[in-house]
């Protein structure tokens, strides 16, 4: 198998963004961490994931400090897993690519899982990118100065 490149050092966020919770296994490990499961088997059954592919993810989302290894809350001797405040800043991304998925994946009535606010039991605002006045932009009004050597 070719050795994955790495973009640790890279100029551009989005690369080194990509590095850490690019792959769709992170990514949906963190969406079910967002859903409140902690347990690897948990994490499991909910992804249908091999255990050795598992067991890599979590110990790099750990490595990167998006979750953190606690004890188990029934105080037995298992551990668990947990966001860090790193983590839990990855919220907005998951609305993102939800609201992009409720978009563009699905066929008009067809039935998905919903986000809702946990006060309202409401659907969520659309995801919009604002600029510092709180206009919103499309990304033909930005643009990305790149670092000149």
């Amino acid at each position: 198998m070719a050795r994955r490149v790495s973009h640790e050092g890279a100029e551009c966020p989005v690369a080194r963004a990509v590095d850490v919770v690019g792959d769709r296994w992170s990514l949906l490990i963190v969406r079910d961490a967002f859903d409140g499961i902690t347990r690897f088997g948990d994490f499991q059954r909910s992804l249908g994931l091999a255990k050795n592919i598992l067991a890599s993810r979590l110990k790099d989302l750990v490595g990167a400090g998006i979750l953190e290894i606690v004890p188990a809350a029934d105080g037995s001797a298992y551990h668990e897993y947990a966001l860090t405040e790193k983590g839990r800043e990855l919220f907005g991304i998951v609305v993102a690519l939800r609201q992009w998925g409720e978009d563009h994946l699905f066929a008009d009535g067809e039935p998905h899982s919903v986000l809702l606010d946990a006060t309202h039991e409401r659907p969520l605002q659309r995801l919009q990118v604002i600029d510092a006045e709180g206009r919103p932009l499309k990304s033909t009004d930005t643009f990305v100065r790149k670092v000149i050597h």
